[in-house]
Order: structure tokens, then sequence, then C-alpha cells
């Protein structure tokens, strides 16, 4: 993956955009929206796409924020660092749109300010990809906020917020 492009106008991405040799999919999910899917069996622990987007700083996210005033809750934004962001509406890619799930079937990791998912198990070609987005806020979690950022993974270990757990 060079650019973060998408291959093809059916939103199919193959070797040029995957880091893998495997390809996935957007479309529309069952969980929320546009999700991402395996077109091809993807082995546990192989590194699958990297987030892609614009690295600005948290201040100049803050002015940014909301992308969408009518959903104000909802972002590209992944944070990397103390000072920075991954913005994925202004040169994202694919993985802008791998939905949340409260039991991930992939994972992001952070290495020198780039973040990669990876499968944390064997996929199967059809199947969603996943991972715990993990929300950190400097509030109360009220019964409110966790609404704001409700999570519809529908998982047996579903936690009802993407929201993380307050340590």
């Amino acid at each position: 993956m060079r650019d973060g492009r998408l291959l093809g106008n059916d939103q199919s991405f193959r070797h040029g955009s995957f880091c893998g040799r495997r390809g996935g999919q957007v479309r529309r999910s069952g969980v929320h929206g546009k999700g991402v899917f395996a077109l091809a069996t993807i082995p546990k622990g192989e590194v699958i796409i990297e987030y892609k987007g614009e690295v600005v700083t948290w201040p100049q996210a803050l002015r940014r924020h909301p992308h969408d005033p009518t959903d104000p809750h909802h972002t590209f934004y992944f944070h990397i660092n103390e000072s920075h962001v991954i913005d994925a509406k202004f040169g994202g890619n694919a993985a802008r749109w791998i939905n949340h799930s409260c039991e991930p079937n992939c994972e992001a990791d952070e290495i020198d300010g780039r973040v990669f998912i990876k499968s944390l198990r064997s996929l199967k070609p059809g199947e969603e990809l996943f991972y715990d987005y993990g929300l950190v806020i400097d509030e109360r979690y009220t019964p409110k906020l966790k609404q704001q950022y409700e999570c519809r993974c529908g998982s047996k270990k579903c936690r009802g917020t993407m929201l993380a757990p307050k340590r």
C-alpha cells in the first residue's frame, strides 16, 4: 500500500492497497454504515491495512470537529500520541470504514506514528473486520456519554459503548 487509494470503482482493494497479499472490500455493514470485508482468507497475525489520513495536531483536529454537525460523535480520527491524530477524512483509505466491536477480530498497532490493522485470528472470506475503538474521553462516564458513543456490535461481550473501560 503506497498511496492509500482504493483500487477500482467497486471499492475493492487488492495487493496495491492492502499491506498483505489478500484483498478486502468496503460495503454496507449490518453493524453500522459501511464496513470492510475480507475477500480472501486472512491468517492470524497478518498486517491487513494501514490506517491512512492527514496527520494533524489535536488543536487542528478540534477546530475541524465535528466533521458532520448532524452526527457530532462520529469522526475518522485515530489517536497517535498526546499531540497528534490521523484525520482519515482527508487522504484516508478503506481502513476508516472498519467498524468497532467489543469482541474484535483485528487490532490496531501504532508504530512510529503510523497505524496498522492486524488480524487477531484467522478471518474467512466475507467476514467483516472489526477492532475495539477503546475511545478515551477525559470526562466522567455518564449514561448520556455512553449513549452518545453507543456500541452496536451485538457481541455477547458488548460493553454497550465504544468508550474504553475506565481503569
